[in-house]
């Protein structure tokens, strides 16, 4: 019974309103009797959507152990307290205790600040039952009830209209339809979409004026507002690209660190090396091999990110989020509150006295006195006085601060305001003794006011019905006036409609002195002119759209308005840059991408703009452009967006117009709506990104040179009679401490200045390619030939007994370390001049690691645990010397880089040449 999708029986909107009743069993003047609603509450269940359960603090702590790295980090930890290696063991958890706390606590502050988002109160009805009108929770509400609605109530429940009087409906939550729909008792055609389905009131949606009754056919997870909720959670959430990269090089490197320790083994048992041995040298390459930093680097550089955007008025929900927005390719926006203002306003004013452009600080941009144009003033006295709507300055610091009503009349009341007219104070003037509220039959309205000797009926509506009931037009001086013929008005019909192309709302303004109230109020008036009221574009969006067109970001407009408004939008923000005449395409032609023809296809990647779209074709697009290979990001506000906001690579939900359920399903919410915000995140995004590159390839070089060292020691040690060069703990040190200190300060950059002029990385690129791969395979096998040259010459040349050559060889890699940092400036920069010397945090980690350096061979206790010896003058001599290798070759190849390699080449390729 509750179904509309029954084949044998029309859907609601197709039924008349007794065909509906009568489905129900219901008589609109009785109601349900409380046995049917007990009945029904059995048979439906309460009012109310399944609630997403929020994320638990042990879910929250669970999920920082899921990264590939950790796990790798895990089973060497397991290792180490297996063989009973108690010190590597309890290192190795240490660090794995570290990145779990800093990645819990920052993403636990994000979702407890998302919580409070999210609360919201319970809402109340009026409602008919057993002949008695009674408020209850709209929780309790079941199918057949007859439920009474006044402006300003919030739609408790689909149901279908019975009686109407001059029901405005706002569903732009449920459809993004920006302005209120005008609700009517006829029925419409079966296949008729949500948006237009004028009979029907959804849950969600909020009546903004006049009265009616209706009969509610579904409730809870039945209604539209139900079928939205099943959508979202249906859309599959693919992990972000940051995530998958990072697993993706946590799996190489186990990969990589069982199959050389198993090779390793059997070389070294092969070439007579002891078991003890081989165990010490596995555990070592275990530890060598894994980045521990890298987890540690990488959430406190999305945690920054994190704190930045929130100061840029953006709140991420997950860390991977910040990263995810710098790979960003297409941005999916909608059009009310993040490309326009949200708010309507009167921008022209069409009378036979001259076309006016208004301003919304002075009245006339081109700087005239609104006061010496009578006839301009007039229609904004005759919009102040045909209306329904209120301002109120609570302050008196003559800015409005409360409004409510229908937009479009709030924005006339404004123009009123701000030309000194409030409708308080005219009406004391001409107080008003009639009302003919809005018709959906007569598209009109009318107010009669009592001015002095005269009654004055002030009238707004469609322009072609108020022409249509004009047979006169004022002249130019605003008094006298003249006949009004067919081809008079087919010339005021012609720039209403130009004006409507060009995304206005129009209306029609008239006005006549009547003899008596009784006069019928749309008969022989007078034409004042047209009044051309908008949604104007944000400030900034257009500079914001030109600079997503400098970065390969396209952007595309999706939005449940009408075609003609979205694309006045499109041409006035430049969102297709030159295209007067963007193409628009309607959401019906959004089938599913794996029925689409490869034409129709074709067409809808080549569009910006898209309109009257249903949270199904959403997501149809979304996963045509994921199926593209491009990463997605969603803006939206209603609950009719949460499907898409859940499905693309970056949901993106609006704070201060944003429905609970869009922002439950974000990865983002923006505090000020505004677009300029989003590219701003994208900007850091790109930024992370690269510093977590340039940290990843600082620590896989040095990471590889330790993996190098030990095995090369481990398979020819026994020959030369040399010792492992770097002890388990003593690499487990410079990981955590000369890996992250650095890597940390490289993830500090501001970033380079042309990082929004690169294209998008692709999809599926990882973090590192296969030319940065080639690069750390040959700096690594540099400095490890330095650190076994510098426990050979040790050892050889100066003597030095075992743990005092380790000791050597520990200290040559450390320093080799900090000094390989400056190679990774970028192709094109001087050496005093780049984002790496410029850092002040780099110079800060490097002062910092190197009295951690000191400590680790001078300070009791410490240096017993890390078995290290004073290698005296001769070592401190010799360790350093080898250790600035690398970087005087490297600083060699980036002055040969300088001379052939264009700057604008992207991040390390001349690493990788």
């Amino acid at each position: 019974m509750s179904s509309d999708k029954n084949d044998q029986i029309p859907p609601f909107h197709a039924q008349s309103a007794q065909q509906v009743l009568d489905r129900f069993e219901v008589d609109p003047g009785h109601g349900l009797s409380n046995q049917h609603v007990k009945q029904r509450r059995e048979t439906y269940g309460p009012n109310k959507l399944r609630q997403a359960e929020s994320r638990s603090v042990l879910q929250i702590l669970l999920e920082q152990f899921k990264s590939m790295v950790i796990l790798v980090l895990l089973i060497a930890g397991t290792v180490a307290f297996a063989f009973r290696h108690w010190a590597e063991g309890i290192a190795i958890a240490a660090v794995l205790m570290v990145n779990a706390t800093i990645g819990f606590f920052t993403e636990w502050k994000a979702v407890r600040s998302m919580e409070k988002l999210r609360a919201i109160g319970g809402d109340t009805i009026r409602v008919r039952r057993d002949e008695e009108d009674r408020e209850i929770d709209s929780q309790d509400l079941v199918p057949g009830d007859i439920i009474i609605i006044e402006g300003g109530n919030l739609i408790p429940a689909d149901a279908r209209l019975i009686e109407a009087n001059n029901v405005h409906v706002n569903e732009a939550a449920l459809t993004g339809e920006s302005l209120p729909v005008v609700k009517t008792l006829d029925p419409v055609n079966a296949d008729t979409l949500i948006a237009d389905r004028t009979c029907m009131l959804y849950k969600g949606t909020t009546a903004t004026q006049g009265s009616g009754e209706a009969v509610v056919v579904s409730t809870g997870m039945q209604t539209q507002l139900g079928h939205i909720s099943e959508l979202s959670e249906s859309a599959e959430k693919e992990a972000t690209p940051l995530q998958n990269r990072l697993n993706r090089l946590g799996r190489r490197l186990a990969w990589i660190t069982l199959t050389l320790a198993a090779i390793i083994a059997f070389l070294g048992l092969l070439a007579g090396q002891e078991t003890t041995r081989m165990i010490e040298t596995a555990i070592a390459l275990g530890v060598a091999a894994i980045p521990e930093g890298l987890p540690i680097v990488a959430t406190i550089a999305l945690a920054r990110g994190m704190y930045i955007m929130a100061r840029r008025n953006a709140l991420i929900n997950r860390l991977p989020a910040v990263e995810t927005l710098g790979a960003t390719s297409v941005i999916f926006t909608d059009k009310t509150g993040t490309l326009t203002e949200n708010e309507m306003t009167l921008r022209r004013v069409i009378t036979p006295a001259g076309d006016f452009e208004i301003d919304e600080d002075r009245q006339l941009l081109e700087g005239k006195d609104a006061s010496g144009h009578p006839l301009l003033m007039r229609i904004v006295e005759v919009g102040v006085l045909c209306n329904n709507a209120s301002l109120r300055d609570v302050d008196n610091d003559r800015e409005p601060d409360e409004e409510h009503g229908d937009p479009t009349e709030i924005a006339l009341l404004k123009a009123g305001f701000k030309s000194g007219m409030e409708r308080k104070a005219l009406l004391a003037k001409k107080p008003e003794v009639r009302e003919v509220p809005f018709e959906t039959e007569k598209m009109m309205m009318a107010t009669y006011h009592r001015a002095g000797k005269d009654l004055e009926i002030a009238v707004k509506g469609a322009p072609s019905r108020v022409l249509e009931s004009c047979r006169r037009i004022v002249k130019e001086n605003g008094k006298e006036y003249r006949r009004l013929d067919d081809g008079g008005r087919q010339r005021w019909f012609d720039r209403a409609e130009s004006l409507a192309n060009e995304g206005f709302r129009v209306l029609g303004i008239a006005d006549k002195i009547a003899g008596s109230t009784d006069d019928e109020p749309y008969r022989e008036l007078r034409f004042l002119g047209l009044a051309g009221l908008l949604d104007p574009p944000r400030s900034g969006v257009s500079s914001s759209l030109e600079e997503c067109r400098s970065a390969g970001i396209r952007v595309v407009m999706v939005t449940g308005d009408q075609a003609a408004t979205a694309a006045a939008i499109g041409r006035q923000t430049q969102i297709v840059a030159g295209d007067d005449d963007p193409a628009v395409i309607h959401g019906n032609q959004l089938e599913n991408p794996d029925q689409m023809s490869e034409e129709n296809r074709r067409r809808i990647l080549e569009t910006a703009i898209f309109a009257r779209v249903t949270p199904e074709q959403k997501l149809n697009l979304i996963k045509l452009m994921q199926d593209e290979g491009l990463t997605t990001a969603m803006t939206g506000d209603g609950v009719n967006d949460a499907p898409a906001l859940k499905k693309a690579d970056i949901g993106i939900a609006m704070g201060r117009r944003g429905t609970d359920a869009a922002r439950q399903a974000a990865d983002m919410v923006l505090r000020d709506d505004a677009f300029s915000s989003i590219v701003a995140a994208i900007h850091q995004g790109r930024v992370i990104f690269d510093n977590i590159r340039k940290s990843v390839m600082f620590m896989l070089c040095t990471n590889v040179a330790e993996v190098m060292a030990v095995a090369l020691a481990a398979v020819f040690g026994g020959f030369l009679t040399l010792p492992i060069p770097l002890l388990p703990l003593q690499i487990l040190y410079l990981n955590v401490i000369t890996d992250v200190f650095p890597a940390l300060a490289l993830g500090m950059s501001s970033g380079e200045p042309d990082v929004m002029k690169r294209r998008p990385r692709p999809r599926k690129e990882s973090i590192l390619t296969g030319g940065h791969w080639s690069a750390i395979a040959g700096w690594a096998a540099l400095m490890a030939a330095c650190v076994l040259v510098g426990l050979a010459l040790a050892h050889y040349v100066l003597g030095f007994e075992h743990l005092r050559a380790v000791t050597v060889s520990f200290l040559t890699l450390a320093f080799g370390k900090l000094w390989f940092v400056f190679n990774l400036r970028n192709p094109g920069s001087q050496f005093f001049d780049n984002d790496i010397v410029k850092n002040p945090y780099v110079l800060g980690s490097m002062v910092l690691c190197m009295g951690l350096l000191t400590a680790a061979v001078y300070v009791p206790g410490l240096s017993t645990v890390l078995k290290t010896r004073d290698p005296g003058i001769s070592g401190w001599a010799l360790l350093i010397a080898i250790s600035l290798v690398p970087l005087i070759i490297g600083q060699g190849l980036r002055m040969f880089q300088t001379a052939r390699v264009n700057p604008k080449r992207p991040l390390f390729q001349g690493i990788e040449s």
